[in-house]
């Protein structure tokens, strides 16, 4: 009994977070979650120089650039880059540092000498 009412909150809560993002777009806040392509990119690191975007990302021997597409969005004073995986790495040659991936800030929309922040989550490499 004790399982199936855990279940039924659990359930519950996943319903009512999923909405969230959902309502927020209907509201007029940011674009939800539902209607970016691809998934979140874990990268490795990242650097914004010389007008260009360079993400060392996760990578099984066959990552290209065609795999991955960068959503830029405004906020207040800076363009924000979101790096989405739009197809699956499914070689068999793990890279354990990543692959570099390059966009200039003309591939990506954004203004010569403009603030840039990124918004993916560090992936952490293993230690040797």
């Amino acid at each position: 009994m004790k399982s199936t009412m855990t279940l039924a909150a659990v359930l519950a809560s996943t319903v009512l977070t999923a909405g969230c993002g959902t309502v927020q777009g209907w509201l007029g806040g940011e674009r939800a979650e539902v209607d970016m392509p691809g998934q979140v990119e874990p990268i490795h690191a990242v650097a914004i120089a010389q007008d260009q975007a360079v993400f060392w990302v996760s990578s099984n021997g066959c990552t290209s650039k065609a795999d991955l597409t960068p959503v830029v969005r405004r906020a207040r004073s800076e363009s924000v880059i979101t790096l989405r995986r739009i197809r699956e790495d499914r070689c068999a040659q793990v890279q354990p540092q990543g692959v570099e991936m390059r966009w200039s800030f003309e591939e990506l929309g954004i203004a010569p000498g403009a603030r840039v922040s990124v918004e993916n989550p560090y992936q952490i490499t293993p230690s040797a």
